[in-house]
């Protein structure tokens, strides 16, 4: 694994997984423990995990409706600046074909009155620097940026 203070050093690796809920914790905590060997500290580390697992939950509970046979496609890219999460999945496409609003909840309301795709989309939403969907072939493609609060600011930062 590359050391994150290397000039260039670049974080890769890919993964597919069943639509079952231990195939989403075996990802999520295969990406949150490659994130930490690779330097990142533990706020960025959870909030990656947070927005991964959350988005993977999804997929099989909504994409494929918790059947076990859908697979799920993940590829994490990552450099002390920032990291890209590229999940993928052959479920039923989005509402209306885009992504949830994620507005924030009213959470002095009865927990049967929560509306769908409400809370997870908005932690998404407030986590991921970029958040881009598209649906092409039967497919469903998910684009995922979460920046390396630690690293902002840094020389490394094309902000």
């Amino acid at each position: 694994m590359p050391d994150r203070s290397e000039e260039g050093a670049r974080l890769a690796f890919e993964m597919t997984l069943d639509s079952t809920p231990a195939e989403v914790r075996r990802a999520v905590d295969r990406a949150q423990r490659a994130l930490g060997r690779f330097g990142w500290c533990e706020e960025p580390r959870r909030a990656a995990e947070l927005v991964l697992a959350e988005a993977l939950n999804n997929i099989v509970e909504h994409a494929y409706g918790e059947s076990p046979e859908g697979r799920i496609h993940v590829a994490l890219t990552a450099t002390a600046v920032q990291a890209d999460l590229v999940v993928c999945d052959c479920g039923g496409a989005m509402p209306d074909g885009r992504l949830p609003p994620g507005e924030p909840v009213d959470l002095e309301m009865g927990l049967h009155d929560l509306p769908e795709g409400g809370f997870g989309w908005y932690l998404i939403r407030r986590l991921a620097d970029r958040l881009v969907y598209r649906r092409c072939g039967g497919h469903n493609r998910l684009e995922i940026r979460i920046r390396n609060a630690v690293a902002r600011g840094s020389a490394d930062d094309p902000a």
